[in-house]
C-alpha cells in the first residue's frame, strides 16, 4: 500500500530507513524555494573531502542500556507518586523537572531508533522503539518512524514533510497568543498533523506497538492506580510544551531571524558544487500555481544548537550534522562536527532553546509561515 495524499503516491519502501541585510519582513506565505535541500549536496561533498566520516556511521551499542535506564527511571517515578494527588504541586514539579526531561529523552531515543542506530538489524531497532514507548503511555513509535523518514527524504516538501505547519495553522495561530497556544500544545500538533496531511500504510509494527502499549497501560493502572499512570501522560504533555528541552522542535527548522537565515543560506552550500551554481529541486518555470511565490535567495532551513541540553537529548541539537548524516549515531555527531569544521563552524546556530521559545512567541515578525517549503513534484500545476 503506497503513501497517499489527494491521489498522489510514493512507494511504501520510501518510509524505511536503510540499515545502519534588510529588515525582517513578516511572512504571509511560506518561504518557497526551488533550491535542492543542502544536506544531500553537503553529504556528497563531505564524503569526498573527508572519506573518514564513513567510519562514524553505524549502531551505537550503548543506546539500549541508556533507554532501559530512562524507562526504569520513569516507572520508578510513577510508582513513587502513586499516592500523591495529581493536582498537587509536588506531582507537577516532579512531572516537569524529571518526567518531562526523561520523556523528551525517550521521544528522541525513538527518533534515534527510527534511523536504526542501536542495532544492525532494523527489526531489533523497531522492537526497542516499542519498548522505549512504554512510559509515554500513548503508542506512537510505529507511526513516528515512517513520517520521520519522509521528513528526511523530502525536507520542506509541501506534502511529505509533515513537520511543516499547515496553512490553516499558520493563518489561525500566527499572533502572539496563537503562537503561545501552539508552543504550549505543540505535542498535539506534532502528533496529529501528519495523519491529516499524508496517510501511511499500517504495518505489523503498528499492531505490536498498540497491543503492547495497551497491555502495559492496563497492567499499570490495575496494579498502581490511575494517579500513577497520569504521571506518564502529564510528563509526555509537558515534554512537548513550554519546557527547555522542547525548544528543539522549533529551533531545528524555523526561520526566526530572516537576515541571519539569508546569510546562512549562502553558507549552506559552501565547499560544494552548489556554491557556484544553483542546483534546483524544482524548475520554477514549470510551476503555475498562484499560491507559490518563489524566493530568489535560499534561506537556511536547519539550525544546530551546541549547548548543555544535548546531554539529555541524544545530541539532537547537532541538527545540521544529523540531517547531513542520519546514519551517524548521537555519540559520534560531535566527532563529525570536529572532522568537518569548514562545513559547520560558520553556519548560524542557536545558543539557547529557551530563548528560541521566547523569540518564537514574542517576535511579532515571526509566524508559523516562517518555514522553507518546496513544491511537491506532482503539484506543480494550478488545479
Amino acid at each position: 500500500m503506497p503513501v497517499s495524499h489527494k491521489g498522489l503516491s510514493i512507494g511504501s519502501d520510501t518510509l524505511d530507513a536503510p540499515a545502519a541585510s534588510e529588515e525582517l519582513e513578516t511572512l504571509h506565505n511560506f518561504y518557497w524555494v526551488s533550491h535542492k535541500e543542502p544536506h544531500a549536496v553537503r553529504r556528497h561533498a563531505i564524503l569526498k573531502s573527508h572519506p573518514e566520516v564513513k567510519k562514524l556511521m553505524g549502531p551505537e551499542p550503548r543506546t539500549k542500556y541508556i533507554v532501559t535506564g530512562v524507562v526504569l527511571l520513569q516507572c520508578a517515578m510513577a510508582f513513587s507518586l502513586r499516592n500523591t494527588s495529581a493536582l498537587s504541586w509536588k506531582f507537577w514539579l516532579c512531572a516537569y523537572v524529571v518526567g518531562a526531561t526523561a520523556t523528551q529523552n525517550l521521544f528522541l531515543a525513538i527518533h534515534e531508533l527510527s534511523h536504526n542506530l542501536a542495532f544492525r538489524k532494523p527489526w531489533h531497532n523497531k522492537l526497542l522503539s516499542v519498548f522505549t514507548n512504554t512510559p509515554i503511555g500513548i503508542p506512537y513509535a510505529a507511526s513516528f518512524a515512517p513520517y520521520h523518514q519522509l521528513h528526511h527524504k523530502f525536507l520542506g516538501d509541501e506534502v511529505y514533510d509533515t513537520d511543516i505547519p499547515t496553512k490553516f495553522e499558520a493563518v489561525v495561530l500566527s499572533s502572539v497568543l496563537g503562537k503561545a497556544f501552539f508552543a504550549t500544545f505543540q505535542i498535539f500538533f506534532y502528533a496529529f498533523r501528519p495523519m491529516f496531511v499524508t496517510s501511511i500504510p499500517l504495518s505489523p509494527l503498528h499492531l505490536i506497538n498498540v497491543a503492547y502499549q495497551l497491555a502495559f497501560d492496563y497492567f499499570w493502572i490495575t496494579n498502581f492506580g490511575i494517579n500513577s499512570f497520569l504521571y506518564f501522560l502529564i510528563s509526555a504533555f509537558l515534554a512537548g510544551s513550554l519546557h527547555p528541552c522542547s525548544g528543539h522542535f522549533i529551533a531545528e527548522h524555523y526561520l526566526l531571524n530572516m537576515e541571519e537565515a539569508l546569510v546562512g543560506g549562502k553558507l549552506a552550500y559552501k565547499n560544494t558544487p552548489a556554491e557556484t551554481e544553483t542546483i534546483h529541486s524544482t524548475q520554477e518555470s514549470e510551476v503555475t500555481r498562484q499560491d507559490v511565490k518563489f524566493h530568489k535567495d535560499y534561506a537556511l532551513e536547519t539550525y544546530s544548537y551546541y549547548g548543555i541540553l544535548n546531554f539529555f537529548t541524544w545530541n539532537v541539537g547537532l541538527h545540521n550534522e544529523h540531517h547531513d548524516f542520519p546514519f551517524v549515531p548521537w555519540s559520534r555527531l560531535w566527532e563529525l562536527n570536529r572532522l568537518c569544521p569548514e562545513y559547520y563552524q560558520d553556519l548560524p546556530k542557536h545558543d539557547s532553546w529557551c530563548m528560541v521559545l521566547w523569540n518564537f512567541i514574542f517576535t511579532q515578525d515571526v509566524t508559523l509561515y516562517n518555514r522553507v517549503k518546496r513544491v511537491n513534484q506532482h503539484l506543480t500545476k494550478a488545479e
